[in-house]
């Protein structure tokens, strides 16, 4: 698994930094879940294209106004004295380090998370900024915290948090991502967002099912132009293939149909679902940087569960992909409304009292709403 270097200065300031706005790779947006990050070394980045793979939410990214500063340089001294200057006056605007104008509303939000470094056992000043301007429009917000430091603890950011935001509702507790376990992100956020009391409507993502013999798991999909015509095309039915080993990452080979492209040049991690070359499928237990197309990401397994699912080493494996698990929804029969209307059924098999936009089972048979 891809390694990530830390220098000295990330023993206290470790989180992200891009100077590209991060696009969401969830399903078609709904206006209810934003995602708002500071990134100084990389590593918040990386957690917020992990955790939009994983639900549906726009991002926005808070910037320092002054541009090229290091926090980190002689001994902290830059970051410390912001650090302290809000400290001194944390209800003066003053105290606050300038950042970028942002015109995101927060009015069609219902659930805002907050992905920040710790910096000195502290929130980093540049997003205490953005909380202290928009506290006032977060007031009554469904609101959760993903924290990423080195190794120190993140009880201070949290008090901080609490601090700026005192009128919204806490979703549940904070997420750390420390230096040791920031390889392993995708599990620790799939397992954090299940504790999080989101507000009333679901923010997950699509869903398709793997089948491998006889077990199948669950892929949370991204929202691009190929997922978009693959679920179209297994909406006509379950598709199977023969997939082999290769490279000692993966399993792959050919879908029998081509998916459109918009190929990024990234390092896929385990549990990804790849398009390779527009016609193959590519599914990985380890870990390999290439040019790709995402389309999601196999739920809830590490990667020893990954080879044994995927059965690494094997050649000849079939694969199949489906909208509706095997041993589900596959042959329920339709039940009709008492009412004489249609009931609705997510694709796990559950009664779904007032579906919004999606793929539902009605009569046996699949809708997209």
């Amino acid at each position: 698994m891809k390694q990530i270097l830390l220098s000295l200065a990330t023993l206290f300031f470790s989180c992200c930094s891009s100077d590209n706005e991060v696009k969401a790779e969830g399903p078609a947006n709904t206006g209810k879940t934003l995602v708002v990050y500071y990134s100084y070394t990389g590593n918040c980045r990386e957690i917020v294209n992990t955790l939009t793979g994983q639900i549906e939410a726009d991002v926005l990214e808070i910037r320092p106004a002054e541009k090229g500063l290091r926090y980190e340089a002689n001994n902290y001294a830059l970051g410390t004295q912001l650090l302290n200057t809000i400290k001194a006056n944390p209800n003066d605007a003053g105290s606050y380090p300038p950042i970028d104008p942002v015109t995101t509303s927060l009015n069609d939000y219902k659930n805002i998370i907050i992905v920040t470094p710790l910096w000195w056992s502290q929130m980093a000043a540049i997003m205490q900024t953005y909380l202290f301007q928009s506290a006032s429009q977060m007031s009554e917000k469904h609101v959760g915290i993903i924290v990423s430091s080195h190794s120190s603890g993140i009880s201070g950011v949290v008090a901080d948090a609490k601090r700026l935001l005192p009128d919204v509702t806490w979703m549940g507790d904070a997420l750390w991502i420390k230096a040791s376990n920031h390889g392993n992100r995708a599990s620790l956020i799939e397992s954090w967002l299940k504790t999080q009391n989101f507000s009333d409507e679901d923010t997950s993502a699509d869903k398709m099912y793997i089948t491998v013999g006889e077990q199948t798991q669950s892929v949370t999909l991204v929202d691009n132009d190929a997922v978009q015509i693959l679920i179209a095309k297994l909406q006509q039915g379950d598709v199977t293939m023969t997939l082999n080993s290769s490279g000692g990452f993966e399993i792959w080979g050919a879908l029998g149909f081509s998916l459109p492209t918009s190929n990024q040049q990234m390092t896929a991690q385990p549990g990804d679902v790849i398009l390779y070359n527009g016609s193959n499928i590519c599914l990985f237990y380890g870990s390999n940087s290439w040019s790709y197309t995402r389309l999601g990401h196999i739920d809830g397994l590490s990667e020893s569960q990954l080879r044994t699912f995927l059965k690494a080493g094997q050649n000849d494996i079939k694969v199949t992909l489906s909208l509706t698990k095997p041993t589900g929804i596959r042959n329920m029969a339709s039940t009709p409304s008492t009412k004489g209307e249609n009931v609705y059924y997510s694709l796990n098999g559950q009664k779904v009292t007032n579906p919004t936009h999606g793929i539902y089972i009605v009569n046996g048979k699949k809708i997209v709403l």
